[in-house]
Parts: structure tokens; sequence; C-alpha cells
């Protein structure tokens, strides 16, 4: 019986090099999608210390709104965004325990009539002349209450997570339809994680 061989010519092998080369571009290409995702908003630094009666954070947060969202705005839809924070005390036998889930809402609005923006932060309202000055408050936590005492066992690990987000499913429901792949549509940080001790001083 014959014995056969298998043999590449050098078209095909030059073919097969390019493909290659292609397939190892594209991969590299996205690798750096969610590199630029993040970019959008991004939490700058953020700290729990004491306060009166409990814990506070403090955090700093990059955001900017695309033409997308600022035009959005303008035209008369209310955008919400939200800060969620989670504290989880670690356990060897099962797991981690979930002691505080916490989250803190804003409403951007724009009113024609007196041309200003309006941002409600709870039951707190303030007007602004212009975009930027709402979006700077929103980027600036502070003394947000977070935890009683009791709460968060002292000398002991917790792990924080923080993020800040666009809650897109308080859009008008045409807008739920249209945000769906959107890329502009899509602002959010990702998940802040630190390791917090309880009543050591320096813990950020």
């Amino acid at each position: 019986m014959p014995i056969m061989t298998a043999s590449i010519s050098p078209a095909c092998a030059r073919r097969l090099e390019r493909l290659l080369r292609a397939c190892c571009t594209l991969l590299v290409l996205l690798a750096f999608v969610p590199a630029v995702h993040a970019d959008d908003a991004r939490i700058r630094s953020a700290e729990i210390v004491r306060g009166d009666g409990g814990y506070v954070l403090n955090a700093d947060i990059d955001i900017e709104l695309n033409s997308r969202l600022a035009d959005a705005v303008a035209r008369g839809v209310s955008l919400y965004f939200v800060t969620e924070l989670r504290i989880e005390r670690p356990r060897w036998y099962w797991l981690n325990e979930v002691v505080v889930d916490r989250s803190l809402h804003y409403r951007l609005s724009y009113h024609a009539i007196t041309r200003s923006y309006r941002l409600s932060i709870g039951s707190f309202h303030q007007s602004f002349d212009d975009l930027d000055a709402a979006v700077r408050t929103m980027q600036r936590v502070r003394n947000w209450q977070i935890a009683d005492t009791s709460q968060l066992a002292a000398g002991q690990s917790h792990e924080v997570a923080l993020r800040f987000r666009l809650d897109t499913s308080q859009l008008p429901k045409p807008f739920q339809v249209t945000v769906i792949g959107g890329r502009d549509w899509n602002l959010g940080t990702d998940w802040a994680t630190w390791t917090f001790l309880p009543g050591v001083a320096g813990q950020r």
C-alpha cells in the first residue's frame, strides 16, 4: 500500500500565515475594549471613616457625560444614576456575609423655563446654571452614612466594593429599547474593591 504524505504549498502557507496574523490582531484589539469603556468613569479615591454614630464614606468619582447623554438631558429626559456600596465579612466556613448593602440615587434633569439643571439626591434638590456643575456634584461623595458602629466589628477585616453607574432601568420605555447594545448609554465604573479594618487608623 503506498504511503501518503501531506504537504502545504507556499501559497497556502502564506494564506495561513496571514489568517493567523489577522486573528492575533483581532484578539489584541478585543483585549483593549474593556479599557476603553473603563475610561468613561472610574472611582478615583474612596475611604470609610468614623462619623457621628457610625461610619461614613467619602469618594471621588471621575464622570464625563458623552454628547448623547448631555443632549438627552437638554431635551427633557431625566437621567438616573446610582452609587452602590457593598461590605462583606469573610467567613472561612461559608460564603461571605453581606453586612452593608447601600445605594445612593441621583436624578438629573433640565428645566427649560428656568434654563437650569436640577440634581436630586434622595430628598435633597439643588439647581445649577450648567450641566458640568451638576455633574461635579455627583463626582464628590461626602459623609455618606453607610453603617452603624455595631454593624462593622472592630479589628475584623471587611471586603468593600463600590461602583457608580447610569441606571438605564429608570429611563422611559422607548429609551430602554434604544440603550440595548448602545455604548453611549453604558456609563459606569468597574467595582472598586479594598479591605477595611474598622477601628484601625489609616484605613481607606
